[in-house]
């Protein structure tokens, strides 16, 4: 990966741009509210593509970065609530790796800002949309990543 200039923007968002976002969702509560979020008809952003996974916990920063090596703008993490974890200290593990997630982002001069640790419920389809909506916006704004194939 390219580092980003001293200002943390790859790029700017040239008129047009529209991030790419790869989501993360938790299998038992975030994928839900996703869910939820279509079966209700909410309006958000088409610029994600979720991949559900079975707890966020096991989210790991090769998984962070090599979505953005494959062209992602953003990478967007949700999981259950904490205390409501299927796993029970999932969301606490996913915490930790999240966080030492942006710490190698910014070694590598990744601005942290393209990376977001949510807590999304199943109930809370309105919660997944505006979270989808504010996090495209931010990226749109950073400009593209400009790292690996797009």
């Amino acid at each position: 990966m390219e580092a980003e200039s001293p200002s943390g923007v790859a790029g700017k968002a040239a008129p047009g741009f529209e991030p790419k976002i790869v989501a993360f969702c938790c299998n038992w509560c975030s994928y839900a509210g996703a869910d939820l979020t279509g079966v209700s008809r909410m309006q958000y952003s088409p610029n994600i593509r979720i991949i559900r996974v079975m707890c966020s916990g096991r989210i790991e920063p090769n998984f962070v970065l090599r979505a953005l090596e494959l062209g992602a703008d953003g990478v967007l993490v949700a999981g259950c609530h904490i205390g409501d974890c299927h796993y029970i200290s999932g969301n606490k593990e996913a915490e930790k790796q999240i966080a030492r997630t942006a710490r190698l982002l910014e070694i590598l001069g990744v601005d942290k800002r393209r990376l977001r640790l949510e807590w999304i419920s199943a109930s809370e389809g309105q919660k997944f949309a505006n979270t989808v909506n504010a996090f495209t916006k931010e990226v749109r704004e950073l400009g593209p990543a400009g790292y690996g194939r797009k």
